[in-house]
C-alpha cells in the first residue's frame, strides 16, 4: 500500500474497474468493462457520464436524480448506475471506496452489470453473482491497470 495525502471532502473520487484475480478467474475477465462493451454506445456513454459526474461532485455530495442509488438489503453497501434505454433497463453496480490508500485515494470501483426488461426484477442469481464480485474485490483488491 502506498501512502496518499488526505483528500479534501470535495475532490473528485478515482474510478476503477474491478478484475477478478487470476485464483478465481483464470482469464481475469473485467466484468464491469465487458458488460459496457456489451451495451449500446448510447447507453455505454451515458453510464461513464454517470460515473464521471458521481466522481466529480464527489460521492457522499451526489444527488442521484434516478441514475446513482443506494441497494439495499441482501446489496447494502453496492451502489448502481440506472440508465433505461429502448425496452430495457441497464445496471452498473459499484463499491465507494472512501479510505483505499492502495487504489490512490478514495475511489468507485464499477464491478459489473446487467440488462434486464423494463418492468421486470432482475433474478437473485444475478444479484448474486454481483455480490460475489464485492466479496472478491473487498478480498483480493484487484483492479484494471
Amino acid at each position: 500500500m502506498t501512502d496518499v495525502s488526505p483528500q479534501a471532502p470535495s475532490d473528485p473520487w478515482l474510478i476503477h474497474f474491478f478484475e477478478r484475480h487470476a485464483k478465481d478467474d483464470p482469464l481475469r475477465s473485467v466484468p464491469a468493462r465487458d458488460f459496457l462493451d456489451a451495451c449500446p454506445d448510447q447507453v455505454a456513454a451515458e453510464m461513464h457520464a454517470v460515473l464521471d459526474a458521481v466522481a466529480a461532485a464527489p460521492p457522499p455530495r451526489f444527488s442521484g436524480g434516478g441514475k446513482w442509488e443506494a441497494m439495499h438489503d441482501d446489496m447494502a453497501g453496492i451502489y448502481e448506475v440506472r440508465v433505461s434505454f429502448a425496452q430495457y433497463n441497464y445496471r452498473l453496480f459499484c463499491l465507494l471506496e472512501r479510505n483505499a490508500a492502495d487504489l490512490g485515494g478514495p475511489s468507485i470501483v464499477a464491478l459489473g452489470g446487467l440488462k434486464k426488461p423494463r418492468r421486470k426484477a432482475a433474478a437473485a442469481r444475478d444479484y448474486r453473482v454481483v455480490r460475489a464480485w464485492a466479496d472478491e474485490f473487498v478480498k483480493r483488491r484487484t483492479v484494471l491497470s
